[in-house]
């Protein structure tokens, strides 16, 4: 069996940005994608406006750029589903079983990033990219001057309604309960928002709308109360959830994110973690690509004491 230096598990913008790191740096690597397509959560972004020196540039198109550039460089990928990893110690081997075939590697970077907690009400799907966002950060800016509706009531959820009023018309922050789970001082920060509206023992329904969002369907918990509120974007904030239970018992987690520092290095000796994976204060696109290029670095200097 062929003992890769380095396996990058993911294809995201942290696994690609690893991809290329490696290959620049010779490194003998595979990258394992589950995926058919590589680019990770981008791919579900209709616009991206904050990844630098390409504004305004499709999800699609960019995650499709990150692919093209590991590729040019002759990057090798690999498509199977990682179902556990197998370490036998510092300086020895590591295996990753996939569904399909076994590989092995001295040293690993998971890059395996997390998905987003889905509301399961009808019309989220379907608008997802079209007025339905996770990431108000990320897709605030074409909301300016719009109404929009946050649902959750963490503090990224009030995180994201403060960002948002910045720029909306109005924002909607529906929470199931009377009151917010968030952080006091981030709560009084947003009673203070004139453009905010609390819809307080709120859930959604439905999120309606042909080719956009139109509006957004809600139902009182506690009086049945029926109410559909005219708008142009729904932010869902009630958590995200990381791709990391393949790797339970393997490295130290916190939440399901894996502990890792700007340096990437998990609590096992040459496994490396990059990307929304890893536990950190902001998972964005340029994050993650910083993540993997950090995360290369780290396994060079392993790879080199071993």
């Amino acid at each position: 069996m062929n003992v890769y230096d380095l396996i990058i598990i993911g294809s995201g913008p942290a696994g690609l940005a690893a991809a290329i790191y490696a290959q620049r740096a010779k490194l003998n690597t595979l990258v394992i994608e589950k995926a058919m397509v590589s680019g990770g959560q981008v791919l579900n972004t209709y616009e991206v406006d904050n990844y630098p020196g390409l504004p305004g540039i499709g999800g699609y198109d960019l995650g499709l750029k990150f692919r093209e550039h590991a590729d040019k460089l002759g990057a090798v990928f690999a498509e199977d589903d990682v179902v556990r990893v197998e370490d036998e110690g510092d300086g020895k081997v590591k295996r990753v079983i996939g569904q399909d075939h076994t590989y092995e590697a001295r040293a690993l970077i998971i890059a395996t990033g997390a998905h987003h907690r889905l509301l399961g009400v009808p019309g989220e799907e379907r608008l997802s990219g079209s007025g339905v966002s996770y990431c108000a950060t990320c897709d605030g800016a074409f909301f300016r001057n719009k109404v929009t509706a946050v649902i959750g009531g963490g503090d990224v959820a009030v995180e994201d309604a403060i960002f948002l009023a910045r720029m909306c018309s109005k924002v909607y922050v529906v929470h199931r309960r009377a009151e917010l789970r968030a952080a006091k001082s981030l709560q009084e920060k947003l009673f203070s928002l004139d453009n905010v509206e609390m819809v307080w023992d709120s859930v959604a329904e439905e999120i309606c709308g042909e080719n956009r969002v139109e509006s957004l369907k809600l139902s009182n918990v506690k009086t049945g109360e029926k109410r559909e509120i005219s708008l142009q974007g729904v932010f869902i904030a009630v958590g995200i959830t990381p791709e990391s239970q393949a790797f339970e018992g393997l490295v130290d987690m916190e939440g399901g994110y894996i502990k890792a520092g700007e340096d990437c290095l998990s609590s096992a000796p040459g496994i490396f973690a990059a990307g929304d994976v890893r536990q950190k204060q902001l998972r964005q696109i340029i994050t993650a690509a910083a993540d993997g290029a950090n995360a290369v670095t780290s396994a060079e200097r392993y790879l080199m004491k071993h």
